[in-house]
């Protein structure tokens, strides 16, 4: 049972991983759900300090991450047609053939919901969806960061214990 609660705890913190470029996966939420399970092991100690720490950044992240895009496009002059353009643009980018489509649709989103919001400024539709464009970033580097932490957390907790596993 320990191995495959490993085995299941890592999926999640790859998956953490991955979530940190796709809306549709809760990147840190997920990765802690993998640390989780590996302190659901006989093996590895269960430390609630840690677990309760590492919640709480995980859910603070979580929140921000749907302020974080929505700050970017206001900061540069956007408006909520913005903000929902650029959900909306980063949901068909994911689906996109296209090579980095997640950007280009979270870009296009944007700029089309500026436009329908106020057709006859393209400078500011533009400007807000550069905006949308680096909030995106932001975001996304602010969840892969914590990703990585608990890749890092994972690894070398099973580090300490491997042999616990396989003997």
């Amino acid at each position: 049972m320990d191995i495959f609660l490993l085995f299941l705890g890592f999926i999640f913190i790859f998956l953490g991983i991955i979530g940190a470029f796709l809306p549709i996966l809760p990147g840190p939420l997920t990765g802690w759900v993998g640390l989780l399970l590996l302190h659901f092991t006989s093996t590895v100690p269960k430390d609630w300090t840690f677990l309760s720490i590492t919640l709480f950044v995980a859910a603070l992240v979580w929140v921000l991450d749907y302020f974080i895009p929505a700050m970017g496009t206001k900061r540069f002059g956007g408006s909520k047609s913005g903000v929902y353009g650029t959900t909306i643009g980063l949901i068909i980018g994911l689906f996109s053939p296209i090579p980095f489509g997640i950007l280009i649709g979270a870009f296009v989103g944007a700029f089309i919901g500026e436009m329908m919001n106020n057709s006859k400024d393209t400078d500011r539709a533009l400007k807000a969806s550069f905006g949308s464009l680096l909030g995106f970033f932001v975001s996304a580097s602010l969840k892969f960061g914590v990703g990585l932490v608990y890749f890092w957390f994972f690894i070398s907790t099973f580090w300490e214990y491997k042999s616990a596993f396989f003997s």
